[in-house]
């Protein structure tokens, strides 16, 4: 079966590298914690608000 799990990161200002590092084993931790045979896509997207990048989401598509 097919899924999706998505995960959101709010970024600050000069901490971002730091907190992308955080994501990353977010996402891996879930993958390694769960029954997946399979990751089929991994993407981001920003979220924005007045103009300024404040956040981070990065979707997960993997087969159980």
């Amino acid at each position: 079966m097919i899924k999706v799990k998505t995960f959101g990161e709010p970024l600050q200002p000069f901490k971002a590298q730091r907190e992308l590092h955080e994501l990353d084993e977010r996402v891996n931790q879930f993958i390694q914690n769960n029954p997946i045979k399979r990751v089929l896509s991994v993407s981001d997207s920003t979220t924005v608000e007045a103009g300024n990048t404040c956040g981070l989401i990065r979707v997960l598509v993997y087969e159980e």
